[in-house]
């Protein structure tokens, strides 16, 4: 009996120690649980904000993206151009047009159509002008032998540059020669005939040697009176009169008190122009080429271009051709913007001797 009351006794305390035991362990799970329960809140937040922050992050990222970052221009050079598309080059100014008359055989070329106005809106950049060509020798061309007959003297009246036309007296065209070059704008001298060593007749007007001093001044002023008024003189022939200091100191004293000047023709190399000129204080010339020796078009260019290359040399060439060459006038003509293309400066006899 006692012995199954102790062991009753025993099964008790085995069970108070058993629920001890499951209730310690029951607060221990719970504690568990709490702690991992915990623990995942915290992780589960961290995780929540640091996503958070990546996507604040990208968005601020975006959002700077999606923005438009002024520039700034240092230098006012780098401004962005416009498209060029939106960009209209102006043409330059056209020239002054020149009181011209057509060439033998050739249309006027009808004035071009006025430019259309452009729009308000257009953005138009005006190029800058061209600079001058800088001049490298003055040409003088000088045509000789006017009068004849008014039909060879036309063409040259419509040459576009200045020239020296110089008129042979006394014959039937003469006089209205004359007029017509000063009306075309060019310069008129006198085209004085004198004695060549030759027996050639030199024309009407002329000068011999053994005329007095009065004989070579009244021919003069009537010369001029019948052609002028006129800035100088040239010789026509006179090989034989500009080698005699007599009667060329007579011509170039009254070239001086009427305010003349005198052109060489350079007819002999024996000519005392050069030296009585100087001593009596005259402006004068002397022609360097003849263009028209020879009557076409390829061998006058080739005169012509032998002038050219003095004037780059010595700064000056004076050169001579006549208005019975048929094609010069034309050559002339055609050549004239070319020769001022490459610098040449073309001007009359006047103003390169005074």
């Amino acid at each position: 009996m006692k012995k199954t009351e102790k062991t009753g006794k025993n099964t008790r305390k085995s069970f108070k120690r058993r629920k001890k035991t499951v209730f310690s362990d029951a607060i221990k799970a719970f504690m568990l649980v709490g702690v991992i329960v915990v623990f995942s809140a915290f992780v589960s937040f961290v995780v929540i904000m640091v996503h958070s922050s990546m996507t604040g992050a990208e968005k601020t990222a975006q959002t700077i993206a999606s923005e438009e970052v002024p520039i700034v221009l240092e230098n006012p050079l780098d401004k962005p151009k416009e498209p060029v598309s939106q960009i209209t080059v102006a043409p330059p100014a056209p020239e002054p047009a020149r009181e011209t008359r057509r060439p033998p055989g050739r249309t006027e070329t009808p004035p071009p159509a006025p430019a259309a106005p452009l729009p308000s809106s257009v953005t138009t950049v005006t190029p800058p002008s061209p600079r001058p060509v800088a001049s490298i020798g003055n040409v003088v061309f000088v045509i000789d032998d006017a009068g004849n007959n008014l039909r060879e003297l036309e063409p040259f009246l419509r040459i576009p540059g200045p020239i020296t036309i110089a008129v042979l007296p006394g014959l039937p065209h003469s006089a209205e020669a004359a007029r017509r070059i000063r009306a075309a704008g060019k310069e008129v001298i006198l085209h004085q005939p004198m004695e060549a060593i030759g027996a050639q007749n030199p024309g009407p007007g002329a000068i011999y040697t053994g005329m007095s001093d009065e004989e070579v001044r009244s021919i003069l002023a009537r010369n001029i009176a019948q052609v002028g008024p006129v800035s100088g003189i040239n010789n026509h022939q006179g090989s034989k009169v500009t080698m005699d200091r007599e009667i060329m100191r007579s011509v170039l004293e009254f070239c001086k008190e009427n305010n003349i000047y005198f052109l060489d023709s350079r007819t002999t190399a024996d000519s005392v122009v050069p030296v009585l000129a100087r001593q009596i204080g005259l402006p004068f010339a002397e022609r360097n080429v003849f263009i028209d020796n020879e009557q076409n078009k390829d061998a006058m260019l080739r005169y012509i271009n032998t002038g050219l290359a003095r004037a780059q040399r010595n700064g000056l060439a004076v050169m001579i051709g006549h208005t019975w060459s048929p094609d010069l006038a034309l050559l002339l003509t055609e050549h004239y913007p070319v020769w001022m293309s490459q610098g040449y400066t073309i001007k009359t006899a006047l103003e390169i001797i005074k």
